[in-house]
């Protein structure tokens, strides 16, 4: 079988590429058998296309799992970790705006009574 092209891939359904999954994984142990037969002269090159195109092939499929569970929970409040955004870990403990905007009773006071001076600087 020659290489797995992943724009082919990305058009299959779940049955149909995990139908290709089992062919490629198959037609790995095979390659194996000969191998071990001594049998290989071009083996080592084929096994290691048909490595990569099974690579391809869980990718499409992992990539597609995480894509219907992204549009099963947009909109909810809470979402699984591996779903949230990255980020990074300041970024995600930081306050949010609405945390930030919070000012203390005493504060709100003081800057009610005491407001920010303005000064006409001459030039």
């Amino acid at each position: 079988m020659s290489k797995v092209k992943t724009f082919t891939l990305r058009s299959l359904n779940k049955a149909e590429l995990n139908k290709q999954l089992d062919e490629l994984r198959r037609e790995l142990l095979a390659l194996r058998v000969k191998q071990q037969s001594n049998q290989a002269s071009q083996k080592t090159l084929e096994i290691r296309n048909v490595r990569r195109s099974i690579a391809r092939v869980l990718t499409v499929i992992n990539q597609n799992t995480k894509n219907e569970l992204r549009a099963a929970y947009a909109g909810k409040k809470y979402k699984p970790l591996d779903l949230r955004a990255k980020r990074t870990r300041a970024l995600r403990r930081a306050l949010t705006p609405a945390e930030k905007a919070i000012v203390t009773v005493k504060a709100a006071k003081k800057a009610k009574h005491f407001p920010q001076r303005k000064f006409a600087v001459l030039a």
